[in-house]
């Protein structure tokens, strides 16, 4: 009857154990998702400049390099990936939205020697259903 017991003990001492695990590891996960997304979230402002929307690009280029999310025949990240992010830029002159890639393929210097000036809201922000990771971001530009 004793051994029965402490068995019966040891089982749920187990099962408990693997359950602390996991809700640790989960905890662990949303933690990395929110750090994750507070760094493009600090940028869902009014009153953006042209240089942060370049730093941006970059955090999000780099970040895309990093998870090595793969491209399509055009140069354009896939973003199926559950890492993927896409930064987009939407010009009030011309009413046309370019992606990051774009604008990184035309130079960075460029668009920040051109729009370094002007004022960018972010317009639009899309997440992951799977991980809750920032996808996109829309940046939009307010004044020239």
């Amino acid at each position: 009857m004793k051994k029965i017991l402490a068995l019966i003990l040891l089982i749920i001492l187990v099962v408990v154990g693997i359950f602390a695990i996991n809700y640790k590891n989960l905890q662990k996960k949303k933690e990395e998702v929110r750090n994750f997304n507070l760094i493009y979230e600090n940028y869902n402002k009014d009153n953006l400049n042209g240089l942060d929307i370049t730093t941006l690009i970059n955090k999000a280029i780099s970040n895309n390099e990093k998870y090595m999310v793969p491209k399509d025949e055009e140069g354009l990240y896939i973003l199926d990936d559950e890492n993927s992010i896409e930064i987009y830029v939407t010009m009030i002159i011309n009413e046309t939205t370019y992606k990051m890639e774009r604008i990184n393929t035309l130079g960075m210097n460029s668009f920040v020697a051109y729009f370094g000036q002007v004022r960018f809201k972010c317009t639009d922000i899309q997440y992951h259903k799977k991980t809750g990771k920032i996808a996109s971001m829309t940046f939009e530009a307010k004044e020239y």
